[in-house]
C-alpha cells in the first residue's frame, strides 16, 4: 500500500516546479499570440512599426510643436520615442494580460497547468513587439545622427524593470478580469489615462520639484526616466523618484502574485 505524506508547504513548492515543467507552454502560447495578433492583416507584423511611428508623430506635434515642451537639447522625436518604447510595451502587455485568461477559458476549465503561464506568455508576446519597435528607434537615432553614451549599457536593467512592471500589473488585471468582466471596459480607460499621467510625450523634468516624489508613485515614471537617461545621457534622472518606482514595482509584483495565487483555484469554476 502506497504511503502518502502530507508536508506543509509542499504544494506551493510543487507549483513553482510545475512552472519549469510547463516551460514549453510559455513558448507555445507566446508564439500563438504573435500569430493570432497579425493573422489576416494586410501588412502583418509591420503594424508593430506603424503604430509607434504614428504615435511619435502625434506626440511630437502636440508636445513639441504646440505646447513647446523643452527637449533638453535632443531632437524631440527621439525624446518621445524613448518614452513611448517602454510605455507601449507596458500598455500592450497590460491589455493582453487582462484578456489572456478569459481568451483561454476552454483550456483553463479542462486541463491542469499553472495558470500563471497564461498572463506571463502575454507579456512575452508584447515583448516581441517591444524588440521590433526598438530596432525602429535605432533607425530614428541614426537618422538624426544621435549616438548614446556609455550609460547605454545600463539600459538592460531598465528593460527588466519595464518587464517586471508589466508582469506585476498583468497578474492583477488578469485575475480580476476572470471574476469581474467590467474590467474589459476599465482596462482601455486605464491605459489611456496612464498615457497622460506618464512622461511619454514630455520630460518629467517639467514636473514641479515639490510634486516629483509624489509623481514617481507611478512606477512607469522611473522606467521611462531610466530609458531616457540610458539612451540620451544628458537627461537628468531623479534618483529619489527612481527609488520610489522600484519600491512600487516590487509591491505590484508581490501583491500581484499573492492575489493571483489566492484566486487561481476558482478560475475554472467562474471563467
Amino acid at each position: 500500500m502506497n504511503e502518502i505524506t502530507i508536508e506543509a508547504g509542499r504544494a506551493e513548492r510543487q507549483y513553482w516546479r510545475d512552472l519549469w515543467r510547463y516551460r514549453e507552454l510559455f513558448y507555445f502560447l507566446a508564439w500563438r499570440g504573435i500569430l493570432v495578433r497579425y493573422k489576416q492583416t494586410v501588412i502583418g507584423i509591420a503594424w508593430a512599426l506603424i503604430r509607434p511611428i504614428l504615435t511619435m508623430l502625434v506626440l511630437t506635434f502636440i508636445f513639441g510643436k504646440l505646447a513647446k515642451m523643452p527637449s533638453g537639447g535632443v531632437p524631440y522625436p527621439i525624446l518621445v520615442f524613448c518614452g513611448m518604447l517602454p510605455w507601449q510595451f507596458f500598455a500592450t502587455a497590460f491589455s493582453e494580460s487582462g484578456n489572456s485568461l478569459v481568451s483561454n477559458a476552454g483550456m483553463i476549465s479542462k486541463v491542469y497547468f499553472p495558470r500563471l503561464v497564461v498572463p506571463v506568455s502575454s507579456v512575452i508576446t508584447s515583448f516581441v513587439d517591444f524588440l521590433i519597435s526598438a530596432t525602429l528607434m535605432v533607425l530614428v537615432m541614426v537618422w538624426y545622427g544621435f549616438m548614446p553614451g556609455p550609460q547605454v549599457f545600463a539600459l538592460p536593467l531598465f528593460v527588466i524593470l519595464a518587464f517586471a512592471t508589466a508582469f506585476g500589473a498583468g497578474l492583477w488585471v488578469s485575475a480580476l478580469m476572470v471574476r469581474y468582466r467590467d474590467f474589459r471596459f476599465i482596462v482601455p480607460f486605464a491605459v489611456q489615462f496612464g498615457l497622460y499621467i506618464s512622461p511619454v510625450g514630455f520630460s518629467s523634468n517639467v514636473v514641479p520639484e515639490q510634486w516629483r516624489l509624489l509623481y514617481s508613485i507611478n512606477p512607469m515614471v522611473g522606467v521611462i526616466d531610466g530609458f531616457r537617461w540610458s539612451i540620451l545621457g544628458d537627461q537628468n534622472i531623479y534618483w529619489p523618484g527612481l527609488c520610489i518606482s522600484l519600491v512600487m514595482v516590487f509591491l505590484v509584483i508581490v501583491s500581484g502574485i499573492w492575489y493571483f495565487r489566492r484566486t487561481e483555484r476558482t478560475f475554472a469554476d467562474v471563467i
